[in-house]
């Protein structure tokens, strides 16, 4: 795409068609990233042992830690970067994208070596006991120790492509990796392959996290000259009002994914407390509700250049539409979607292990989970509003409320009352408050800002 088309696609295309080219790729990167997550959990269902099952959900919060380094320099530079190009500021966009690079890859291999250093006492709190922290271990060897950079790496690098318009590229680089992903499964986990459980899980996920890097570096060296992505490290130098422009959205966002990191690992802590055949419900409900949610994600990622732009360039009215049409499609999605779910709750467990136990705790768990989905796509939408306009603040507040104030607490409360089946309901609960809270707030936002043109008008 030329800069030209670039600019148009911003500021002039028609809103459905805009928010659609930016979107869609990333839904459909999202769909595949989605049967790559699912496809850990399915393939190492078919082994039917709970232990395998259990250790690729105790290890998830680990993996989530990565999109701590993955919002604070993805999200933050990504957003910087939009905001730069909407402002024609190119030097601003250049050295975000080097400090967005290079800041990551020294954050991945720092993971590495921290989790490589204290790996016994951290599967300790992440709810390993005998008998699945050796699978456990094994599965975050591949994923972490070998792993923690370049599954970093893809993913920071996707936001940096996509920041300039070039949705379709950023989710070929990232759906390259869960495809290859997909296909090594199989050869690695099962017994008629490599035989690894869940550390051939890992191992595979380590090998596509490479080949999505390597598809990104190839890419930039095609269209040197003619992308806004910059990696050369002559470009990394600290400048004070682009860090502080980075970490202004960066921070928040990852403060934001370390809040769900714990909050994920009070849920498993609490679910461990009722054994393996739980803790593997609750892994593989979380896992299908995770379909609507990257849906959700998707949209609210990939409008973020188109609502930055707009924001730095003073169309508040174009931003504003783009928001709603995006609201108003999502919502009627995602409520059909939560309706199928909760009818079909049991057939969908049923599909990634055949224990009756298992089926009978995914069924009642994921009709809990798939209750919050209409009402964590506007949170969505929201904390991507204030993430691509540099509203880091709110960002923050609303990570705070969602996870420190509301659902924390409400999986303590809710557990003690409905023991196991109670956990369910907490994301619920916290994303209906949010939903609302998050309308008030956008609504506001949207006055304020047309009041501030109408008096430079």
């Amino acid at each position: 795409m030329k800069d030209t088309d670039k600019t148009l696609l911003f500021e002039s295309t028609p809103i459905p068609r805009a928010v659609m080219t930016l979107a869609i790729p990333t839904i459909i990167s999202s769909l595949v990233m989605i049967i790559y997550n699912l496809a850990d959990t399915y393939f190492v269902g078919i082994l039917n042992d709970p232990v395998q099952n259990a250790a690729v959900t105790l290890a998830a919060p680990v993996l989530l830690a990565f999109n701590a380094v993955n919002n604070l320099f993805g999200v933050g530079a990504s957003s910087m970067m939009s905001r730069g190009l909407g402002m024609k500021d190119y030097d601003t966009v250049y050295r975000s994208s080097a400090i967005g690079f290079y800041s990551s890859l020294i954050c991945g291999l720092l993971f590495s070596i921290l989790y490589t250093a204290f790996h016994t006492p951290l599967l300790n709190v992440l709810g390993a006991d005998s008998g699945t922290i050796v699978a456990t271990a094994d599965y975050l060897k591949w994923t972490v120790s070998f792993g923690a950079a370049p599954a970093i790496l893809n993913v920071v690098l996707a936001y940096l492509v996509r920041s300039e318009g070039a949705s379709l590229h950023a989710s070929i680089g990232t759906m390259s990796g869960c495809l290859l992903n997909i296909i090594l499964d199989p050869l690695f986990i099962l017994p008629w392959g490599l035989n690894m459980g869940a550390a051939g899980a890992g191992f595979a996920t380590f090998l596509s996290n490479c080949v999505a890097c390597i598809y990104f570096f190839v890419l930039l060296f095609v269209k040197r000259g003619r992308t806004h992505v910059c990696i050369r490290p002559s470009m990394f130098r600290f400048k004070k009002v682009i860090v502080v422009g980075i970490l202004a959205v960066g921070v928040p966002a990852s403060i934001q994914n370390l809040l769900n990191v714990t909050g994920m690992t009070v849920l498993n802590n609490f679910t461990a407390d009722f054994g393996a055949d739980a803790v593997a419900a609750m892994g593989i409900a979380q896992k299908i509700n995770m379909v609507p949610m990257y849906i959700a994600l998707g949209l609210s990622q990939g409008i973020m250049p188109l609502i930055s732009y707009n924001y730095a360039s003073g169309n508040t009215m174009r931003m504003k539409k783009a928001l709603i049409f995006t609201m108003k499609l999502t919502l009627a999605g995602m409520f059909t979607v939560s309706i199928g779910y909760y009818l079909g709750a049991g057939s969908l467990t049923a599909l990634f292990m055949e224990s009756p136990v298992i089926v009978e705790y995914g069924t009642k768990l994921l009709r809990g989970l798939c209750l919050g989905i209409p009402f964590l796509c506007v949170d969505f939408l929201a904390v991507g509003v204030f993430q691509a306009c540099g509203f880091g603040k709110k960002a923050l507040i609303f990570a705070i409320l969602r996870k420190i104030i509301l659902e924390i607490p409400a999986l303590f409360i809710l557990n003690w009352l409905f023991p196991l089946y109670g956990l369910a309901y907490a994301q619920f609960t916290a994303e209906f408050i949010l939903a609302v809270a998050a309308i008030i707030v956008l609504v506001r936002l949207f006055q304020r800002l047309e009041g501030e043109r109408e008096l430079l008008l």
